[in-house]
């Protein structure tokens, strides 16, 4: 099994998915990390700005189709994970994530490896809450 997560230095899980720049992704085999990669992600800092973004707009953020354009492009690298761990993600980016069949785990948890082994062992606390 691969679980991707999303960070900034390949150490923690950042906070916030579109914002992360990269993707570890871990391979899990007999609950043990056997092996990881760092993947560039894209992200808020890839996309300019562009035209029918409802990101203040009066839709819910991340469900019109400029965002699933968007998310596509982030998603395409994780394309063979079976999970990806955030500390926070937008709605749409959940939903999205749902439909490809990645299964997306929102956790407090920052250490990645600690999360990754907490999930491989059936005891990682799944935050839903933290979707916005």
């Amino acid at each position: 099994m691969k679980i991707a997560a999303i960070t900034d230095d390949g150490k923690t899980i950042s906070q916030h998915f579109g914002r992360a720049r990269y993707y570890l992704v871990c391979t899990v085999e007999d609950g043990c990390i056997t092996g990881q990669e760092l993947r560039d992600k894209a992200g808020h800092h890839s996309f300019a700005p562009q035209q029918g973004d409802d990101h203040h707009g009066t839709g819910p953020h991340g469900f019109d189709s400029a965002s699933r354009s968007r998310h596509a492009q982030m998603l395409g690298v994780i394309a063979d994970c079976q999970a990806v761990l955030a500390g926070g993600m937008g709605l749409g980016m959940q939903r999205n994530l749902e439909e490809v069949g990645i299964r997306p785990l929102l956790t407090d948890v920052e250490d990645i490896e600690e999360a990754v082994r907490a999930f491989a062992e059936g005891r990682l606390a799944v935050r839903p809450e933290l979707a916005h």
